[in-house]
Protein backbone atom coordinates (compact mmCIF):
# COMPACT_ATOMS: atom_id res chain seq x y z
CA UNK A 1 0.00 0.00 0.00
CA UNK A 2 3.20 2.56 0.30
CA UNK A 3 3.39 2.50 -3.10
CA UNK A 4 0.18 3.56 -3.80
CA UNK A 5 0.17 6.35 -1.00
CA UNK A 6 3.46 7.29 -3.20
CA UNK A 7 1.68 8.04 -6.40
CA UNK A 8 -1.07 9.27 -4.64
CA UNK A 9 1.85 11.73 -3.05
CA UNK A 10 3.05 12.55 -6.64
CA UNK A 11 1.14 15.64 -6.97
CA UNK A 12 2.41 16.99 -3.72
CA UNK A 13 5.60 16.56 -4.74
CA UNK A 14 5.10 18.08 -7.87
CA UNK A 15 3.73 21.58 -6.28
CA UNK A 16 6.41 21.54 -3.75
CA UNK A 17 9.73 21.08 -5.35
CA UNK A 18 8.87 24.68 -7.42
CA UNK A 19 10.24 26.40 -4.40
CA UNK A 20 7.05 27.04 -2.94
CA UNK A 21 6.39 25.77 0.25
CA UNK A 22 9.05 26.52 3.04
CA UNK A 23 7.39 26.32 6.71
CA UNK A 24 5.38 24.20 8.38
CA UNK A 25 2.29 23.52 7.49
CA UNK A 26 -1.63 22.85 9.09
CA UNK A 27 -3.92 21.07 7.26
CA UNK A 28 -7.05 22.97 6.39
CA UNK A 29 -10.31 21.73 8.36
CA UNK A 30 -12.83 22.25 5.33
CA UNK A 31 -12.97 19.89 2.50
CA UNK A 32 -10.46 20.75 -0.52
CA UNK A 33 -12.43 22.45 -3.37
CA UNK A 34 -11.06 24.18 -6.64
CA UNK A 35 -12.88 26.96 -8.48
CA UNK A 36 -10.70 26.92 -11.98
CA UNK A 37 -9.83 30.06 -14.01
CA UNK A 38 -12.59 31.24 -16.81
CA UNK A 39 -9.87 31.45 -19.04
CA UNK A 40 -8.82 27.66 -19.51
CA UNK A 41 -10.59 26.73 -23.22
CA UNK A 42 -13.49 24.66 -22.87
CA UNK A 43 -11.71 21.29 -23.10
CA UNK A 44 -9.21 21.15 -20.89
CA UNK A 45 -11.72 22.87 -18.02
CA UNK A 46 -13.99 19.80 -18.90
CA UNK A 47 -10.79 17.67 -18.05
CA UNK A 48 -9.73 19.42 -15.09
CA UNK A 49 -13.55 19.45 -13.35
CA UNK A 50 -13.92 16.11 -14.15
CA UNK A 51 -10.47 15.30 -12.29
CA UNK A 52 -11.53 17.36 -9.72
CA UNK A 53 -15.13 16.51 -8.45
CA UNK A 54 -14.38 12.44 -9.28
CA UNK A 55 -10.63 12.36 -7.09
CA UNK A 56 -9.93 9.20 -5.37
CA UNK A 57 -7.64 11.49 -2.96
CA UNK A 58 -7.33 15.31 -2.65
CA UNK A 59 -5.66 17.42 -0.21
CA UNK A 60 -5.75 20.80 1.16
CA UNK A 61 -2.77 22.61 2.62
CA UNK A 62 -2.21 25.67 4.49
CA UNK A 63 1.29 27.02 5.69
CA UNK A 64 1.61 29.14 8.41
CA UNK A 65 3.48 32.78 7.20
CA UNK A 66 6.81 32.62 6.80
CA UNK A 67 9.77 35.39 6.06
CA UNK A 68 10.51 35.70 2.28
CA UNK A 69 11.26 38.53 -0.24
CA UNK A 70 8.60 38.48 -2.90
CA UNK A 71 11.32 38.25 -5.55
CA UNK A 72 13.01 35.61 -4.63
CA UNK A 73 9.41 33.58 -3.67
CA UNK A 74 8.11 33.84 -7.31
CA UNK A 75 11.55 33.47 -9.02
CA UNK A 76 11.97 29.71 -7.21
CA UNK A 77 8.29 29.47 -8.03
CA UNK A 78 8.74 29.99 -11.84
CA UNK A 79 12.01 28.37 -12.35
CA UNK A 80 11.40 24.98 -10.96
CA UNK A 81 14.26 23.96 -12.50
CA UNK A 82 16.90 25.77 -10.54
CA UNK A 83 15.02 25.15 -7.27
CA UNK A 84 15.55 21.46 -7.80
CA UNK A 85 19.18 22.41 -8.18
CA UNK A 86 18.58 24.63 -4.88
CA UNK A 87 17.22 21.70 -2.65
CA UNK A 88 20.20 19.27 -3.92
CA UNK A 89 23.11 21.70 -3.33
CA UNK A 90 21.67 21.95 0.16
CA UNK A 91 21.32 18.22 0.25
CA UNK A 92 18.03 19.10 1.64
CA UNK A 93 15.99 16.37 -0.99
CA UNK A 94 17.21 14.30 -4.12
CA UNK A 95 14.74 15.63 -5.96
CA UNK A 96 15.60 15.95 -9.83
CA UNK A 97 13.68 18.37 -11.97
CA UNK A 98 14.03 19.17 -15.85
CA UNK A 99 12.52 20.43 -19.49
CA UNK A 100 11.90 18.11 -22.22
CA UNK A 101 9.66 19.02 -25.52
CA UNK A 102 6.25 18.04 -23.22
CA UNK A 103 6.98 20.33 -20.19
CA UNK A 104 8.58 19.79 -16.85
CA UNK A 105 9.28 16.33 -15.58
CA UNK A 106 10.45 15.48 -11.99
CA UNK A 107 12.35 12.52 -10.35
CA UNK A 108 12.18 12.00 -6.86
CA UNK A 109 14.97 9.83 -6.32
CA UNK A 110 12.68 7.20 -4.63
CA UNK A 111 10.78 5.45 -7.55
CA UNK A 112 8.12 8.71 -8.45
CA UNK A 113 8.25 10.03 -11.87
CA UNK A 114 6.16 12.41 -13.00
CA UNK A 115 4.93 15.12 -16.12
CA UNK A 116 3.78 18.72 -14.97
CA UNK A 117 2.50 21.75 -17.07
CA UNK A 118 1.47 25.42 -15.76
CA UNK A 119 -1.88 25.87 -16.93
CA UNK A 120 -2.54 29.47 -15.78
CA UNK A 121 -0.62 31.89 -13.87
CA UNK A 122 -1.14 35.10 -12.36
CA UNK A 123 0.01 37.22 -9.07
CA UNK A 124 -1.11 35.02 -6.19
CA UNK A 125 -1.87 31.80 -7.79
CA UNK A 126 -0.62 29.13 -10.40
CA UNK A 127 -2.79 26.05 -11.38
CA UNK A 128 -0.53 23.23 -12.74
CA UNK A 129 -1.49 19.86 -14.41
CA UNK A 130 0.64 16.37 -13.22
CA UNK A 131 0.50 13.21 -14.37
CA UNK A 132 2.74 10.36 -12.67
CA UNK A 133 3.98 7.23 -11.84
CA UNK A 134 5.18 5.40 -8.81
CA UNK A 135 7.80 2.66 -10.96
CA UNK A 136 8.20 -0.79 -8.28
CA UNK A 137 11.16 -3.39 -9.20
CA UNK A 138 8.74 -6.09 -8.48
CA UNK A 139 5.24 -5.08 -9.10
CA UNK A 140 3.70 -2.98 -12.18
CA UNK A 141 3.86 0.66 -12.32
CA UNK A 142 1.12 2.71 -10.20
CA UNK A 143 0.08 5.57 -12.22
CA UNK A 144 -1.84 8.73 -11.91
CA UNK A 145 -2.74 12.45 -12.44
CA UNK A 146 -3.23 15.46 -10.55
CA UNK A 147 -4.64 19.06 -10.36
CA UNK A 148 -2.62 21.14 -8.24
CA UNK A 149 -3.51 24.50 -7.31
CA UNK A 150 -0.58 26.94 -5.58
CA UNK A 151 -2.15 30.27 -3.84
CA UNK A 152 -0.40 32.39 -1.88
CA UNK A 153 0.01 36.11 -0.85
CA UNK A 154 2.59 38.81 0.99
CA UNK A 155 1.70 40.58 3.98
CA UNK A 156 4.12 42.81 6.24
CA UNK A 157 5.00 41.45 9.97
CA UNK A 158 5.04 44.66 11.22
CA UNK A 159 9.01 44.60 11.76
CA UNK A 160 10.09 45.40 8.59
CA UNK A 161 10.06 42.01 7.08
CA UNK A 162 7.61 40.53 4.50
CA UNK A 163 5.81 37.10 5.33
CA UNK A 164 4.26 34.60 2.86
CA UNK A 165 1.51 32.87 3.10
CA UNK A 166 0.39 29.92 0.82
CA UNK A 167 -2.02 27.42 0.21
CA UNK A 168 -1.76 23.92 -1.70
CA UNK A 169 -4.59 21.79 -2.95
CA UNK A 170 -3.81 19.26 -5.07
CA UNK A 171 -6.61 16.44 -6.42
CA UNK A 172 -5.55 12.89 -7.41
CA UNK A 173 -7.02 10.05 -9.71
CA UNK A 174 -5.12 6.73 -9.93
CA UNK A 175 -5.26 4.61 -13.24
CA UNK A 176 -8.94 2.59 -13.48
CA UNK A 177 -6.90 -0.45 -12.36
CA UNK A 178 -5.50 0.59 -9.41
CA UNK A 179 -8.40 2.11 -8.16
CA UNK A 180 -10.14 -1.73 -8.55
CA UNK A 181 -7.19 -2.82 -6.66
CA UNK A 182 -7.82 -0.71 -3.88
CA UNK A 183 -11.26 -0.38 -3.28
CA UNK A 184 -12.96 2.44 -1.28
CA UNK A 185 -11.60 0.58 1.69
CA UNK A 186 -7.94 1.70 1.03
CA UNK A 187 -8.80 5.34 0.12
CA UNK A 188 -8.65 6.75 3.76
CA UNK A 189 -4.91 5.16 4.14
CA UNK A 190 -3.99 6.69 0.44
CA UNK A 191 -5.29 9.93 2.05
CA UNK A 192 -3.46 9.43 5.06
CA UNK A 193 0.10 8.75 3.86
CA UNK A 194 -0.52 10.97 1.19
CA UNK A 195 -0.85 13.46 3.61
CA UNK A 196 1.81 12.56 6.03
CA UNK A 197 4.66 12.41 3.05
CA UNK A 198 3.36 16.08 2.05
CA UNK A 199 4.01 16.94 5.72
CA UNK A 200 7.71 15.47 4.98
CA UNK A 201 8.38 17.09 1.92
CA UNK A 202 7.45 20.62 3.60
CA UNK A 203 9.65 20.13 6.77
CA UNK A 204 12.78 19.87 3.73
CA UNK A 205 11.70 23.08 2.44
CA UNK A 206 11.76 24.87 5.59
CA UNK A 207 15.21 23.65 6.06
CA UNK A 208 16.24 25.14 2.67
CA UNK A 209 13.94 28.53 3.79
CA UNK A 210 15.77 28.66 7.12
CA UNK A 211 19.30 28.46 4.98
CA UNK A 212 18.73 31.28 2.68
CA UNK A 213 17.52 33.28 5.87
CA UNK A 214 20.40 32.68 7.48
CA UNK A 215 23.30 32.71 5.39
CA UNK A 216 22.17 33.76 1.75
CA UNK A 217 25.99 33.73 0.38
CA UNK A 218 26.57 30.93 1.94
CA UNK A 219 23.43 29.41 -0.22
CA UNK A 220 24.78 30.79 -3.49
CA UNK A 221 28.45 29.32 -3.00
CA UNK A 222 26.68 25.81 -2.80
CA UNK A 223 24.20 25.79 -5.23
CA UNK A 224 26.81 28.25 -7.82
CA UNK A 225 29.60 25.06 -7.26
CA UNK A 226 27.24 22.65 -9.62
CA UNK A 227 28.56 22.17 -12.66
CA UNK A 228 24.81 21.85 -14.37
CA UNK A 229 23.09 24.72 -12.85
CA UNK A 230 22.28 27.06 -15.40
CA UNK A 231 24.50 30.62 -15.29
CA UNK A 232 21.89 32.56 -16.55
CA UNK A 233 19.46 31.48 -13.85
CA UNK A 234 21.98 31.40 -11.17
CA UNK A 235 22.94 34.79 -11.92
CA UNK A 236 19.27 35.93 -11.34
CA UNK A 237 19.36 34.42 -7.99
CA UNK A 238 22.65 36.16 -7.07
CA UNK A 239 21.03 39.41 -7.75
CA UNK A 240 17.32 38.65 -6.33
CA UNK A 241 19.66 37.41 -3.09
CA UNK A 242 21.42 41.15 -3.57
CA UNK A 243 24.78 39.88 -3.14
CA UNK A 244 27.98 41.31 -4.71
Amino acid sequence: MRGVARAAAVTVTLALLAGLAFAPIVPAEAQATLSLPGTLPPEQRAKLEHLVKHAFASTQMELEPYPARAPVFEYLLDHPEFASHLTRALRAARYKIWRETDGLWLDDGWGVKGRFNLLHAERGMRLMYAAGAYEQAMLPDIRGDAVVAITYEFRPDGHGRTLAATAVKAFVQLDSRMLRTVGKMGGPLVQSKADREGRQLLKVFAKVSRAIEDNPADVYRRVSERPDVPRPELEEFRRLLKLP
